[in-house]
């Protein structure tokens, strides 16, 4: 089990957050357990998306909302019952967990926590959320747009998940002799601008009939991935298990070939020595 494992360390899994691990929208959960869903709408024609919710957290201080109070909502986020089995089932066949999220990092953690799964991930790359010196909860932006534009068109001013793959892959390809193999798990439109992104052997997973499925199915062949969709947290565990067996049953494959092929060599090179080799003298009597 321990060689199997060491191999399947080759693949990267890596999960949006909101509709992906959760079935909900962390950020429009929250806001409507607490009440404050039409002051948001108010506001959002005025305002993106990420430093509107800054903006909210601070409403809700104001209103003497707790942050206790913000946790205990996160706590009842709707989650799929395979889900937290999906995510346990490939850590523990070896696969390095990551989740790339445009929701933010105290919602994040705060629900994985919760589920006892937050250990499982080596790395969350999402929003900064924190709370301040006052105690109140802020949200900043993954990419500082007020300082530089990230110049994707496609993606939110605050973060576009392409970059952050184009990171994580850089960083892969420094860390490892052998490439590893990424399964990218996402639903929204942000998600379709990182699977750009996948190589050939990468596997893409969008969750079918949400909108990063609806832009993938316009045009497939901008995709180099390989693409397995999935309707809800049962199709996800039984498509990302598949998938992590068919990466390691292609990579015994490769090592039966690689094997077989410094076999041929090696008796080659026997060969060619013999043939070399100097011949016997025979005595004669």
């Amino acid at each position: 089990m321990a060689e199997i494992n060491d191999r399947r360390k080759d693949i990267v899994v890596i999960f949006d957050f909101d509709k992906t691990i959760i079935d909900v929208d962390s950020d429009n959960w929250v806001l409507d357990e607490l009440g404050f869903t039409d002051l948001f709408n108010q506001l959002l024609p005025s305002m993106p998306w990420n430093s509107l919710m800054d903006r909210m957290m601070e409403e809700l201080r104001d209103e003497d909302v707790t942050i206790d109070d913000v946790k205990r909502v996160l706590r009842t986020i709707p989650i799929h019952p395979r889900v937290v089995p999906a995510i346990k089932s490939a850590h523990a066949l070896g696969c390095e967990l990551r989740i790339v999220s445009d929701a933010n990092m105290f919602f994040i953690e705060t629900v994985l926590e919760h589920l006892g799964i937050k250990d499982l991930f080596s790395e969350i790359n999402t929003n900064p959320g924190f709370i301040d010196e006052h105690g109140r909860l802020r949200i900043s932006p993954y990419h500082d747009f007020t300082k530089s534009s990230h110049g994707c068109s496609r993606c939110p001013p605050n973060m576009c998940k392409a970059l952050v793959i184009e990171k994580i892959q850089d960083s892969l390809s420094k860390e490892a002799e052998k490439k590893k193999k990424i399964i990218y798990l996402g639903d929204g439109a942000g998600d379709y601008c990182p699977a750009l992104k996948l190589d050939d052997v990468d596997y893409m997973m969008p969750r079918k009939n949400y909108p990063v499925w609806d832009l993938i199915s316009e045009n497939t062949m901008l995709i180099s991935a390989k693409i397995r969709e999935w309707i809800d947290g049962e199709t996800l565990e039984k498509v990302l298990v598949e998938i992590i067996e068919e990466i390691h049953t292609e990579d015994e494959e490769e090592e039966k070939i690689l094997a077989s092929e410094n076999c041929k060599i090696t008796v080659g090179n026997v060969h060619e020595a013999l043939s070399h080799a100097l011949p016997v003298q025979v005595r004669q009597h």
